[in-house]
């Protein structure tokens, strides 16, 4: 936690309110360590990510787990629980997205304004309340709204989130439309498009190259305009008309997703406006800008080298709706046999697990996963997913090895003093 303070809004203005006092702040770490820490990881790290013990291998991704955005997000909740001990606090959707976390977030009595099974609505708020604002941010009229019931906002939004915005900002207030590489139902993406709407501002939210390569046709030649809009339905600004506001764009991206496919996306969409327009004349009509998060790139980038290790299976721990957990799931899923789960508690037997395929979209079984004899088992887990859950997850791998947790441990301690 670097920040000495938090910006929190009550009734119209802003107000700095220290979330971060000695006594807080102790507090808070001393909270988050027992919650998420772990000490088994914390000797794996030491040991480069590499054990073997009863002829299971184990080699961690170098990059895994919290980033730095996700412990802020939740330093603050923490904080603001502790300082607001008197005061009703509220949050708006999942801080992030691991049930785990979220799961410990509600049990200290912050509730949930949305999600499946929201404990309050938006009516009920009053000046009275404390409302976070998850790492996601939140729609700008969300936000509006919160600031009119006069809510203090304790906002834990992501900065390079934030850097998104302002970039998008600028697009909308040169007429240029946002064309946003993401999920249009995801709630970064929900709250990246509200900053690109404006007098002359518009976006269109594109997942795949697929879709990608539908806007550049129409880029290029034209096409059926109600076709393109019952196409992208839900996925475009009001009023928003390819015939016009496709022809100066800006493309961004939710800090989530794959750098590969990102970079295809712009250079898709370049050479579309080459086509049209003509090379002397793309910078009028195409611009760019690297949004990926830096914590998203560096666990993919990790992860890669992992693949080229000589493992036999991998593993992703985190929530299934995490969508940079879910890319390295489908990074995995390219190369290996890979299964993504959300706690140890899916790894039923050797014989067993019950993991999320991105290939179905659904939770399956699978029988049969871990190889007999000597195994090396690659573990990677997304940026919203707490060490702890790790350490049980390769717990209970060595468990299936009749090791248990203690002489795991005393192995690792033998090996950190030889």
């Amino acid at each position: 936690m670097n920040d000495a303070t938090e910006m929190v809004l009550g009734g119209g203005f802003g107000r700095k309110v220290n979330l971060r006092t000695p006594e807080v702040l102790a507090t808070v770490q001393a909270q988050v360590e027992k919650h998420y820490r772990s000490g088994l990881v914390d000797r794996l790290r030491r040991r480069d990510g590499v054990m073997s013990v009863a002829g299971m291998s184990i080699r961690l991704a170098v990059q895994f787990g919290f980033c730095y955005g996700v412990e802020r997000a939740i330093d603050l909740a923490y904080a603001a629980r502790k300082v607001y001990k008197d005061r009703h606090i509220y949050i708006l959707g999942e801080i992030i997205h691991n049930p785990e976390v979220n799961d410990q977030i509600r049990a200290m009595g912050i509730k949930l304004l949305s999600g499946p099974q929201p404990e309050a609505s938006m009516e009920d708020l009053t000046g009275e309340d404390v409302v976070i604002i998850p790492a996601f941010g939140t729609e700008l009229s969300v936000m509006n709204l919160l600031v009119e019931k006069g809510c203090q906002l304790v906002d834990t939004t992501c900065g390079d989130v934030m850097s998104v915005w302002k970039r998008i900002r600028q697009y909308a207030s040169e007429g240029v439309t946002s064309i946003i590489h993401g999920k249009a139902w995801h709630e970064e993406t929900t709250a990246t498009s509200s900053r690109a709407l404006g007098a002359n501002g518009h976006y269109l939210v594109v997942f795949t190259l697929e879709e990608t390569d539908y806007v550049c046709q129409y880029i290029r030649n034209g096409g059926d305009k109600q076709e393109f809009l019952n196409r992208f339905k839900g996925a475009f600004s009001p009023g928003f008309d390819p015939e016009k506001h496709l022809q100066t764009v800006g493309v961004a991206n939710q800090t989530t997703m794959l750098r590969n496919e990102t970079e295809e996306v712009q250079h898709r969409i370049r050479q579309a406006m080459i086509d049209r327009y003509g090379d002397e004349h793309v910078g009028e009509h195409f611009r760019v800008f690297d949004t990926i998060c830096g914590a998203t790139q560096d666990r993919q980038d990790a992860l890669e080298k992992l693949l080229a290790e000589p493992i036999n299976l991998l593993i992703v721990i985190g929530g299934y709706n995490s969508s940079n957990t879910s890319h390295l799931a489908e990074m995995g899923e390219a190369r290996l046999p890979t299964f993504f789960i959300k706690n140890a508690g899916k790894i039923v037997s050797d014989r067993r697990i019950v993991h999320f395929s991105m290939l179905k979209h659904a939770e399956i079984e699978t029988d049969n996963w871990l190889p007999a004899g000597a195994v090396t088992i690659g573990i990677t887990a997304g940026a919203s997913c707490p060490n702890n859950l790790i350490e049980e997850t390769i717990v209970r791998l060595y468990e299936l090895k009749g090791v248990s947790q203690e002489q795991l441990m005393q192995q690792l301690e033998t090996a950190s003093r030889s």
